[in-house]
Formats: C-alpha cells, structure tokens, sequence
C-alpha cells in the first residue's frame, strides 16, 4: 500500500517535471489555465516549444523584432494570443483573438495574418504601428489574410493623419462590426477616404478623439457625419480648432466665416458711400424731421381734445353756437327787393328842403 503511493506521488512528481521541461525559457506556465506568460524576459526571440496545452500566450515587454511560421508549430489548439508582434499566425488555426496592441511594427509580413479557416475575430493592433508604412503593409495583410470572420478591428492610438489607398480592401470583410480609430491624428477626411470609409457598408466607425481642425475644409466631413448618425461616434468628433466644438455643428459656423467677412466689407462701402453724401443726407434727414414734426403735432393736437372731456364740450358748443349764429345772420340779410325802395326813401329825405321854423 505505501509502496503504491509512493509510485502515484513519483508519477505526479514527474509529470510535474515534464511539464516544467516543456516551459520555454524565461516563460511562466499553467497547465491548470492553459496560459503561458513570458513577460518582461528581454526575450530577443519568440520563445519556443511552447506546451500544446496553451490557449493564451502572453508574450509583452521583449525585445522580439521577428517572428516565423515556425514559432508556434506546436500550439495548433492556441484560442488567444495577446500582446505580441507578429508577422506570421498559419499555424494557429483556433486562434480568436489577436492583440498586438502596445508594440512597434515596422514591417509586417503581407502572410502575416494568413490562418487557414480565417478563425480570427478580433485584431487589436492599437498603438502599435511604428509608422505609415506599416500600415500599408497591414492592408495588404488584412487583404491577403482573407479574414472573412473578423468582427472588430482596432487601429487606435498609432498617430495616423490619413488612411492610405486601398483601405477599402477591409470591406472583403463581410462580418466587420466595428473599426477603430480614436486616438490617432487625423484632421479632417478627404473625399477619397470617405469613399473608402463608405465601402465598409453599416458598420461601427469610431472616429472621435482625433485634433479635427474645423476650417472650410472640412465641410464635406461634416456633411458626410450628420449623413452617417447611426454608424459614427459623432458626439466624440469634436474640433481641437479654432474652438472645442462638434463639428456636426458646423454645417453653418463654417459658412459663416467667408460670409462675415463679406457683410462686413459691404457695410464698410455702405459708411463710406454715406460719408460722400452726408450734406445731402443732412437735408434729406431735416426735411423728414420738419415733415414727421408737423403730423406728429396734428397728432398730439388731436390727442388732446379727444382725450379732454371738457375740451371736447366746448368745441361742441362752439360748434352749435357757430352753426345757430349762420342761421340768425342768414334771417336777419335784406334781400335785393327791400334795399332798392330803402334807398330811394332815404334819397327823397335827402333831397327835400329844410323847413322854415
């Protein structure tokens, strides 16, 4: 009895040990996790004889400038590799998961991401292109990859200004969700790459987070985000100048610059035009100001008797007594046929001689 324990605990210890020989060097592994971690080992290689058990490889903080197709020949079951540059991935056909994220790429291989079954759903490739050049090379990976099947793309934080020719070649990927890229140095999008930008179909676009420079060029991108609401993080797409704004406010503000400046020279001719004529319109304002003072009065004039009770009686009044008096004087005029025999008796009078007393 003790002698069959003591073979079932030699077992364990060596099988412990074969598991501690199949460890690459300067590697962590865990069988139980399936995960082998080779961080921070100033490895200049990719580590080898990695355990066919792994599903994760950690591989961060190195020195590895190259890895071949033959570096993980033996890990055929691998399902996630985070954190590494790579050039070459056929042999991990399982693989979900790539995240190169954090590296400096300057030369990928165009049979870097070529994996038989195109398994690969996500590529975290964020702050790790070490140029524009290598993201050249990664449209023409992602173009010779085939990956039919990835579902999310991450090209953030790798300072791109602008998105090279032939970008277009991600619509290949007919399950594309979404495709990142925050946190680069883009100032506006040309008409180019927005065509490229349409070609992806109805995906997610993230494009906030980038120093946009909101001047007349940059009209067409902001026609082209109000049209693309529902694919774009357009309350992230923000302007780094002249001013913090969205710029799918600026659809008018960016009008309004040329326009402003045309208004205000208009209105510069318009002084100085007035200027040259300001005798003439001096009289002109007089002779308004003398003609709205004499209605103004008749007005207030008016004014005031309606809206004086006593003055309102009086003037009926007068108006009565005026129009009593025409009737009187009219009554009281001699008409032609009385006058004549008046005069002529007043001539007899005149005409006879005194009388003697």
């Amino acid at each position: 009895m003790c002698f069959s324990a003591v073979l079932v605990f030699l077992g364990i210890l060596f099988c412990a040990l074969c598991r501690c020989l199949e460890c690459p060097f300067g590697c962590e592994c865990f069988a139980v996790i399936r995960t082998v971690k080779c961080v921070s080992k100033d490895l200049l290689t990719a580590p080898e004889n990695i355990p066919g058990y792994a599903r994760t490889v950690i591989i961060t903080g190195n020195n590895i400038h190259q890895i071949g197709p033959s570096s993980f020949t033996n890990v055929s079951r691998l399902l996630r590799l985070t954190e590494m540059a790579s050039h070459t991935f056929s042999s991990l056909v399982n693989l979900r998961f790539l995240d190169l994220s954090g590296n400096q790429l300057a030369l990928i291989h165009p049979e870097a991401l070529s994996i038989p079954g195109s398994p690969l759903q996500e590529l975290n490739l964020s702050q790790s292109l070490y140029n524009f050049t290598a993201l050249t090379d990664l449209t023409t990976a992602l173009r010779w990859g085939g990956l039919a099947g990835l579902l999310r793309l991450d090209l953030s934080g790798n300072k791109l200004a602008l998105l090279p020719p032939g970008i277009g070649t991600f619509s290949g990927m007919n399950y594309l969700e979404t495709l990142d890229l925050t946190h680069n140095t883009f100032s506006t999008f040309g008409t180019d790459a927005l065509l490229e930008l349409d070609k992806l179909g109805d995906i997610r676009i993230l494009l906030g987070n980038n120093p946009y420079t909101c001047s007349c060029e940059i009209n067409e991108f902001v026609a082209w985000l109000n049209k693309s609401r529902a694919k774009v993080d357009v309350d992230a797409v923000r302007c780094a100048s002249p001013v913090l704004a969205e710029v799918t406010d600026l659809t008018l503000q960016t009008s309004y610059v040329f326009l402003g400046l045309v208004l205000g020279l208009v209105g510069m001719v318009f002084l100085f035009v007035l200027y040259l004529n300001r005798k003439g319109m001096k009289k002109w304002i007089n002779e308004m100001r003398d003609a709205c003072r004499d209605v103004l009065e008749g007005y207030h004039y008016r004014y005031e008797i309606d809206s004086d009770p006593r003055l309102g009686h009086i003037s009926a009044d007068s108006r009565r007594a005026q129009r009593q008096l025409g009737i009187s004087l009219s009554q009281q005029l001699p008409s032609d046929t009385s006058v004549a025999p008046t005069k002529t008796q007043v001539k007899q009078l005149t005409t006879s001689p005194p009388q003697n007393l």
